[in-house]
């Protein structure tokens, strides 16, 4: 497949770029917001494109027209204001779905939050976080789009162990990024997978093997 990488230069993006170019199944781009950006991922052997997700629809549909898949993995980051978790999590979302509605895209991979679907679960301290997240979900599965979101418990950045816990509904945990990276590059090509959400902590099953178990 050919891959569309939203969010390609954060922590969980990078990982993920960097596995499907190592499978040779599939041919990944990375979308970044800087030039600057581009030499890391052409080192990779990854293709890129230079875009916004504050930039217009008609932008974002203009680089899928090749694309078999796109996995929206962006965020706007624990370091900027709701504003910005409005316009990136929320509307860059709503207008990443509406492109790839538009160019006919196969398959969209969202990359959500555990607890995103129950109000009850909201941390207060981040619920503008958990606001966007819920309604990005909710849009995308009214999209008509075919869809997988995975939900990951607390991101952390230590070295995955390959193994998690993959469920529609599980207890709050922390998981690596590179765990959620790679559950993410095994739900690409699942037919299991397909118009489901799940959500994905730490745990003692392989990953492969979880996301074949869902």
């Amino acid at each position: 497949m050919n891959v569309l990488v939203i969010g390609a230069n954060g922590k969980i993006g990078k990982m993920l770029v960097k596995l499907l170019v190592e499978s040779g199944e599939h041919t990944p781009t990375a979308m970044i917001r800087k030039k600057e950006q581009q030499a890391v991922f052409e080192n990779m052997g990854a293709r890129t494109v230079v875009a916004d997700l504050e930039g217009s629809t008609a932008d974002l549909s203009s680089i899928m027209a090749d694309m078999d898949a796109v996995v929206f993995t962006a965020g706007s980051g624990g370091h900027t204001g709701p504003d910005k978790t409005l316009l990136i999590d929320l509307d860059g979302a709503a207008k990443a779905i509406e492109a790839a509605g538009q160019k006919g895209v196969g398959r969209f991979l969202m990359v959500s939050a555990i607890g995103a679907e129950d109000r009850e679960r909201w941390s207060d301290a981040i619920r503008p976080y958990y606001v966007a997240k819920h309604h990005a979900d909710n849009i995308l599965r009214a999209s008509g789009l075919d869809y997988t979101i995975v939900r990951p418990g607390l991101l952390l950045d230590e070295p995955g162990t390959g193994r998690v816990s993959a469920s529609e509904h599980l207890e709050p945990g922390g998981i690596p990024r590179e765990d959620v990276a790679h559950a993410v590059f095994e739900a690409l090509d699942k037919e299991n997978t397909r118009n489901l959400s799940f959500e994905l902590v730490s745990g003692d099953t392989p990953v492969r093997e979880a996301i074949e178990q869902l």
